[in-house]
């Protein structure tokens, strides 16, 4: 083993407190009502955590009419719209909703903007849940912006009259790139009462800068529908990696990529379980490098509760 060859694993990375609280939440559920628990699209985007709550009864639908009428179905950590509330209730569905509050926030904010008669640009990417589930509460007043460099072609009714709003879990830097464009078209544009990008996307961001700077090579561990963990390749090559790699699990790994790199940084994205990680580090070992170095940049000690709905039947199920 060469004494320069050096693994550093950046933190925070994986489990976010949404995604925490979602895959929980299934969990109870099943345990609570028993198998089958349909989950109308995936929990949270990633492949290993779907396939392990399949095993363990969970039934992962895309629509509302794949569920039976009187069934038990939860909601993903992305959000739905109203649209799909009221789909669920006119079919008599047990509903848990799983949505991150930090997405359910954003919900709070485009309906409190709209109601003010405001133009909503929506800074996300096209089909992707979350931003489906944003546009359904006020889809009159949402206009999509996916890249900066579309804002030169927007059109708005009131150019006065104009606010931002984003999905959780963009590029900060991307973002704010953005931002700054639709100011200079739009200078009234109105901000959202607090970042909308989560804590832990600008956390796993900003650790991956940290650890990226002086790496031959990041590997990030999440899934190809993973925004946030796609989005972590990108800023680990903005901020200096030589090279970056999106696997789901060790067994991606293409070990033509280790040829003459000294220097590998390792994270994952918000939806990943700490033992996919481990397994890369593993792989890394077998292959002469040392034991990876953790480095920290901050401490999350972020905890949701339970969705409503499921605390008041496991209270009852205790009593």
């Amino acid at each position: 083993m060469s004494d320069s060859k050096r693994v550093v694993v950046a933190a925070p990375r994986g489990y976010c407190a949404g995604v925490d609280r979602a895959v929980i939440t299934v969990e109870r559920a099943l345990d609570l009502y028993g198998p089958p628990v349909y989950v109308r699209k995936q929990i949270v985007h990633n492949r290993h955590v779907v396939e392990d709550l399949e095993a363990r009864g969970a039934i992962f639908v895309e629509e509302l009419t794949e569920v039976p009428e009187g069934a038990t179905v939860v909601f993903s950590a992305h959000g739905v719209s109203p649209a799909v509330h009221a789909e669920a209730a006119e079919r008599g569905l047990k509903t848990i909703d799983a949505t991150c509050p930090l997405v359910t926030k954003v919900h709070n904010e485009a309906r409190r903007f709209a109601g003010q008669g405001l133009q909503i640009l929506l800074i996300g990417h096209a089909g992707h849940e979350e931003v489906e589930g944003t546009s359904g509460e006020a889809p009159e007043h949402i206009t999509l912006v996916e890249h900066p460099q579309d804002v030169d072609a927007l059109e708005v009714g009131d150019p006065g009259r104009v606010a931002w709003l984003s999905q959780t879990t963009l590029s900060v830097d991307e973002t704010w790139e953005t931002v700054s464009k639709l100011r200079e078209k739009y200078p009234d544009l109105i901000d959202p009462p607090s970042d909308d990008i989560c804590y832990a996307t600008q956390n796993r961001q900003s650790a991956v800068k940290q650890i990226a700077a002086t790496a031959d090579l990041v590997i990030v561990v999440g899934s190809r529908n993973s925004s946030n963990s796609v989005r972590l390749v990108e800023v680990a090559l903005e901020a200096g990696a030589k090279a970056s790699y999106r696997v789901d699990n060790a067994g991606e790994i293409d070990d033509a990529w280790l040829e003459g790199v000294e220097s590998v940084g390792v994270t994952s994205g918000a939806s990943v379980p700490d033992e996919l990680v481990q397994g890369v580090l593993d792989h890394l070992q077998q292959r002469g490098y040392p034991a990876a170095v953790e480095e920290r940049l901050t401490e999350e000690n972020l905890v949701f509760a339970l969705p409503p709905e499921l605390r008041k039947d496991l209270k009852r199920a205790s009593a």
